[in-house]
């Protein structure tokens, strides 16, 4: 049965590991074409390897998505081999140490605010011509998935400049939407709660509270009360940029276990 996503041409970010690299193989597995980068060509070589194996057609390159030219040299990376853009999903990002706003590294805060903020601006920048390109070549729609966070929703204490980022992934997310919407290209993004990524569960192993004690301290508020699983929000970052739904675009989609509410 066809899945609407065979044939399409898509990018990840933040590819090496945890959401990016699940995405990356879970459109893999539905027939897509994948360009993926992360900061280390160690990361973006192993998931290359690791996808070529299955069979996917896949490509990428390395580099710090904080800078404009990285974004401009996938753009023309893609552009050479696929000449346009279907997918694309902007989740590569950073985390911050868990500090009161008067205590935060101005430098620390700066380069958090290019990474999650101005990573996904210069990205969307660039794919955004490859997407219409694509809409005016066939009429197909086009959509791109922001990976924001519930700290992009919420007041976060502790996390004032990852939070500031984050909720401007949400401002941005929502401006495209309206401005693209008509165009053919679909903007979203989704806002997990913790989840056992890496840049989750580091923090906790070297707690000097132990694990346990830190993984109740940061689940406490959810009503779920536990961290969520990568896959729990990989099936959601499917279904939003899925072709099949068509009519879902100026979204933040909380994956949060309720915390939102």
């Amino acid at each position: 049965m066809e899945n609407g996503f065979e044939g399409r041409i898509a990018f990840v970010s933040g590819a090496g590991r945890g959401f990016g690299r699940r995405v990356a193989e879970e459109l893999a597995a539905r027939g897509v074409t994948i360009v993926v980068t992360d900061y280390s060509e160690e990361l973006v070589g192993g998931t290359i390897d690791a996808l070529k194996e299955t069979g996917a057609e896949i490509s990428g390159l390395h580099g710090d998505i904080a800078l404009e030219e990285t974004s401009q040299k996938l753009a023309e990376h893609i552009r050479e081999r696929h000449g346009v853009l279907d997918i694309a999903i902007n989740n590569a990002g950073i985390a911050q140490p868990q500090v009161r706003l008067h205590e935060t590294d101005s430098k620390l805060a700066e380069k958090v605010i290019a990474v999650d903020l101005m990573g996904v601006f210069y990205a969307m920048k660039h794919q955004i011509p490859l997407m219409l390109d694509r809409v005016a070549q066939d009429g197909s729609q086009c959509t791109i998935l922001n990976v924001a966070s519930a700290a992009g929703q919420l007041g976060s204490p502790m996390l004032a400049a990852y939070a500031a980022a984050k909720h401007g992934v949400v401002g941005i997310t929502r401006t495209a939407a309206v401005e693209y919407g008509r165009k053919g290209i679909r903007v979203n993004c989704i806002c997990p709660a913790f989840t056992k990524t890496e840049m989750v569960l580091k923090p906790l192993e070297d707690s000097p509270h132990g694990r346990e004690k830190a993984e109740a301290n940061m689940t406490a508020y959810n009503p779920m009360q536990r961290l969520g699983e990568v896959d729990e929000v990989v099936q959601a970052m499917i279904w939003a940029v899925s072709p099949q739904n068509s009519f879902f675009n100026g979204q933040s989609l909380g994956i949060d276990g309720g915390l939102s509410a």
